[in-house]
Order: C-alpha cells, then sequence, then structure tokens
C-alpha cells in the first residue's frame, strides 16, 4: 500500500531535521578545541581568564624586555595600557624582534602568559590584522605610508 502524499513529506521533514541536529552537533564537537580567542594585555588584566583557557595575547614586543635563557625566552607584550609578561619555550619565528607586533597563542596564570606557539610579522610592512586593529583603536598603530 503506498505511503500518502502528507505521511511522506512528514517523514522527510523529520529526517531532514534529524540530519541538521547532527550536523549542528558534529560541527560543535570539531570547534570544541579548535576556537580561541585573541585578547590584548589590557583586556587580560581587566577580566583575567581562567587558567586552563587557551586564547592569544597579541601586542608589542617591548623594547629591551626580551631575555633569552638556555632553552627559554622571555619578552614582555605590551598595548598603550599595560604589559603582560611572555615565557615561552622553543625557537622564536626569524623576523621576532622588538617593537614589533606578535601574537602568542598559549595560557594565562599567575601574572604569567605561558606561549606554546609564537607568531610574529612576516615582512616589513605586514603586523596581524587583529593586532593592528586593536592598536588602532588605542592610536597606537600609523601604517607605513609609501
Amino acid at each position: 500500500m503506498p505511503i500518502p502524499k502528507k505521511k511522506r513529506r512528514i517523514q522527510i521533514l523529520i529526517t531532514a531535521a534529524g540530519c541538521i541536529v547532527v550536523a549542528t552537533v558534529l560541527i560543535g564537537y570539531g570547534f570544541r578545541d579548535g576556537i580561541t580567542y585573541f585578547r590584548l594585555p589590557t583586556d587580560i588584566l581587566t577580566e583575567e581568564p581562567e587558567s586552563d583557557e587557551l586564547f592569544r595575547l597579541g601586542g608589542l614586543v617591548s623594547v629591551g624586555s626580551v631575555i633569552q635563557n638556555e632553552s627559554r625566552v622571555e619578552f614582555v607584550v605590551e598595548d598603550e595600557h599595560n604589559a603582560i609578561k611572555v615565557e615561552f619555550a622553543g625557537i622564536l619565528p626569524d623576523l621576532f624582534a622588538e617593537g614589533q607586533g606578535v601574537i602568542a597563542l598559549g595560557r594565562y596564570n599567575n601574572q604569567l602568559f605561558t606561549a606554546t606557539e609564537v607568531l610574529a610579522k612576516h615582512d616589513e610592512t605586514y603586523m596581524p590584522k587583529e593586532v593592528a586593529d586593536a592598536l588602532k583603536k588605542q592610536g597606537l598603530f600609523q601604517p607605513l605610508e609609501e
């Protein structure tokens, strides 16, 4: 006996809704560790993140703040108002320099940001978009005139 059109439509709608729910759950599950937020030092000191929260810290590397030990590098990332000490165990990018834009991925705990990854500019005019936008809001960033 054939299924009436109305019942068939309801079955298709229920199946489609189920597929949408499954897809949404899978996308959410896939993003659970992949979303990292960007913050400036002022943002971190205003509202301190959880000690296990992974996020990106951005700003300018303070001039005179880079200290290289045997396997660790310490430096300070600053914005217009505040600065945060960063510790990194690894090899810094070749173009990492004092006074330049930087983004560090890691966790903040006890007034120390422990980075697992450090990203630096890749040519003389590049600055990460998030850092440039945040510094523009504070009036610190001025693009080079050609």
